[in-house]
């Protein structure tokens, strides 16, 4: 990983305090490109700088398609608890190996029918981070458990309002639940644990924010986020750097997801942000994996 250094974060009140590990202005930072460049990919994998963006490198047509045939499928749900959204393939959040895999197959025919396009960006993505990892002799492909695969892409969007759609959270922390024990993404968390999102449709706001801040182990568990990772208190990131992206329509971008990160609304009537996503990371030096 970059150089950096373990961070404290007291809040005005002395009520609480966050500690974890925090990178140097070279590390956070996300880089922009205007073509997909996967060796850019490979430095956010290997923990050489927190993120990427990839401006426009998705067609609008390809983005408008997607965008359409997400919102049209009878298949799209609507989850109401943790980060309300509404949705299309699965998330393996808190739940046993079996259910997440079930629920990947039970889903995977109505997210092919949408992701069924000349282009296919999910694809194009993982098939050009592969070609890039080959000479390394690295594997990439879906993440698996007794011959069954991980669910290919997850297609979303929040709707909660307030002042994030999506709240401070990690990623991290949900690649260790206890009831996933005998799951292959457990073994990511020796390395980096990376976001993967492309952007369909984004009206007015929408954009990421992400602290400089890998919580650690006493943090987490002091907030009862151990397995869960969401939220953490607004209070919790006070003193601590922030970076605001700004997210359009044909970007990609991938950022370590053990930083914590949050969505803002789209606060325009009919205004909505609509993403194409999923996580992936090493789980040895010759694989990486992918699931949602």
């Amino acid at each position: 990983m970059s150089t950096g250094h373990e961070a404290t974060a007291q809040t005005a009140a002395g009520r609480r305090r966050l500690t974890g590990w925090s990178g140097d202005a070279d590390y956070f930072r996300f880089r922009e490109y205007t073509t997909f460049e996967p060796q850019a990919v490979i430095d956010v994998l290997k923990g050489r700088n927190a993120g990427v963006i990839f401006r426009g490198v998705v067609g609008q047509d390809s983005c408008a398609e997607l965008s359409e045939r997400f919102w049209s499928s009878e298949s799209r749900m609507k989850r109401v608890s943790v980060a309300p959204s509404y949705y299309l393939g699965t998330y393996h959040y808190h739940k046993t190996t079996t259910e997440y895999l079930d629920e990947s197959e039970r889903t995977a025919p109505a997210l092919e029918q949408v992701l069924d396009i000349a282009q296919d960006p999910l694809t194009g993505f993982y098939e050009g981070l592969a070609k890039a990892l080959a000479p390394e002799g690295v594997t990439v492909r879906q993440a698996e458990h007794e011959g069954r695969k991980a669910c290919r892409g997850l297609l979303r969007s929040w709707h909660r309002a307030g002042q994030y759609t999506l709240d401070p959270h990690e990623d991290s922390s949900q690649c260790i639940e206890p009831k996933q024990a005998d799951f292959e993404i457990q073994r990511v968390l020796d390395h980096h644990v990376t976001a993967l999102n492309i952007c369909l449709e984004n009206g007015d706001g929408g954009r990421l924010a992400v602290w400089n801040i890998q919580p650690d182990e006493t943090s987490k568990r002091r907030l009862g986020l151990h397995h869960l990772g969401s939220p953490y208190p607004m209070d919790t990131l006070d003193g601590i750097e922030r970076q605001w992206i700004d997210v359009n329509a044909g970007d990609i971008y991938v950022f370590n997801g053990a930083h914590i990160h949050a969505v803002e609304p789209n606060t325009a009537p009919g205004s909505r942000r609509t993403t194409l996503a999923g996580i992936f990371g090493f789980i040895d030096d010759d694989t990486v994996v992918s699931w949602t």
